[in-house]
């Protein structure tokens, strides 16, 4: 935890943003897998850890917008709890450590609301995410289950929002750490992935470092030869020379903070030419938009700058035509790259995006609905304190390329019969995560290996 008084000064800054009426954060539950006392690993609700610090199951936060009262509603361990779990500090002790002074069984959460709403005042909450967390709302509301979405508080999302999407100098020195495991995760299996191998045992390879410094996974591990899948959770190829392996990984903190960094490798000891081509082209388009991150400069601008720094990278290779200018504008590019340059990171590895992409990452302004823009997370312009990722990549895939073949789409920008010979390539993305500042950008943690030159010397060890 931070200092008591940072979640203190937290809570009363929210409760002046929203200005009136009670606000109610829920905190998250055990979450089972197959049977009651076998759960998933604990995760707090990333907004209650914000505001009050405490990783701990069932418990609830009510502030009080008009005098300012807080109550922290939860239940004390029972002596079966503390002989299979252990002696654990107290509610109140969790409390204090977050400068919160009211204690109150969670059985008493419904008559606190109910009296707030027989005064007509407003109970303002986040939409919520968890089916668990809908089931509450219903019961605690006296609403449809279906109505608890629509039922979700604007004005606290905005002003969550507002708070959240600035990172402290804590903070970011938290992220910091997250990353630098993360970089470390990363050159283990560069120096570890060998053919032969199954996606599997690099995924654990990886995992096994965050383990050995106390970090969690921030998502499930990308690990994989089919790099052309974006979220490809799928672990069970085997590596094969002249190969690519693609692994999207990253460390979350004991505090909850996270990395995000993507590599791709060979699985030879080097890039085959044709490899190295396209890495070269995803690595231009990473350098033009870094060097483009600053203050006031919309991160849609950025995007489509990498989007057209990958489309000559394509053109160059024969695979595109015609005014490239005029390509990106109507979405060929896509065909190369059908996602986002990026987005925000924080507490959760895409930042508050339970609490919706159109405020997050677009300040209330609609998304596109064009194919490949519609994907990006981040348009808004850049503010000193975002943290966000940049993650350009080329993808070549199959599917995608018969159907637009079939339809005859951009077929005065994409030459299809070329195309062909990358059919069975995959795909390469590279990522860092970076902190906008005042004047430009900072690099968080130790950079990750990703010229060729750094990139191959790794293989070279993993090959003796």
């Amino acid at each position: 935890m931070f200092n008591k008084e940072i979640y203190q000064d937290r809570r009363n800054l929210l409760k002046t943003k929203v200005g009136r009426g009670i606000i109610l954060l829920l905190g998250n539950s055990e979450s089972p897998i197959n049977f009651k006392d076998n759960c998933y690993s604990f995760r707090q609700d990333s907004t209650f850890l914000y505001y009050a610090g405490i990783s701990h199951p069932d418990l609830a936060l009510v502030m009080d917008c008009d005098t300012g009262h807080e109550i922290l509603f939860g239940d004390d361990g029972t002596m079966d709890q503390i002989v299979w779990m252990g002696p654990q500090p107290s509610l109140g002790t969790r409390a204090a450590r977050t400068s919160i002074s009211d204690v109150q069984p969670l059985a008493n959460l419904k008559q606190t609301l109910n009296a707030a709403v027989y005064q007509g005042r407003p109970v303002h909450f986040l939409p919520p995410y968890r089916d668990h967390h809908r089931i509450c709302l219903m019961e605690l509301m006296g609403a449809p289950l279906c109505a608890m979405e629509s039922m979700a508080s604007l004005a606290l999302i905005r002003a969550v929002i507002a708070q959240r999407i600035y990172k402290s100098d804590l903070e970011v020195a938290e992220i910091e750490r997250a990353v630098n495991t993360s970089v470390g995760m990363h050159a283990t299996a560069m120096t570890s992935a060998q053919p032969g191998m199954t996606e599997a045992r690099v995924a654990a390879d990886v995992e096994r470092v965050a383990k050995a410094f106390d970090h969690d996974l921030a998502f499930p591990i990308i690990a994989t030869v089919n790099g052309q899948t974006l979220h490809n959770h799928y672990h069970g190829n085997i590596l094969k020379e002249g190969r690519l392996f693609l692994l999207d990984a990253g460390a979350q903190t004991a505090m909850g903070y996270n990395g995000d960094l993507t590599s791709t490798f060979p699985v030879s000891p080097t890039f085959t030419p044709k490899q190295r081509q396209v890495y070269e082209i995803v690595l231009a388009a990473h350098d033009k938009a870094v060097s483009m991150l600053a203050p006031k400069i919309t991160f849609k601008e950025i995007h489509l700058a990498a989007s057209l720094e990958i489309a000559h990278g394509m053109k160059d290779l024969g695979l595109m035509k015609g005014n490239l200018e005029d390509a990106v504008e109507a979405g060929a590019h896509a065909m190369f790259f059908p996602c986002g340059l990026g987005h925000m990171m924080g507490l959760d590895v895409h930042d508050m995006e339970n609490l919706g992409e159109t405020w997050v990452g677009y300040d209330g302004h609609p998304k596109s609905d064009q194919f490949g823009l519609k994907s990006l997370r981040l348009a808004r312009p850049l503010e000193p304190g975002f943290v966000l990722t940049v993650e350009p990549g080329v993808y070549f895939i199959p599917e995608l390329m018969d159907l637009w073949k079939k339809e005859n789409r951009f077929m005065d920008f994409i030459d299809y019969d070329r195309l062909e010979a990358y059919r069975d390539f995959g795909g390469i993305r590279n990522e860092e995560n970076y902190l906008i500042t005042d004047t430009g950008y900072r690099l968080l943690g130790k950079p990750k290996p990703r010229s060729v030159k750094q990139v191959e010397a790794l293989r070279a060890v993993a090959f003796g």
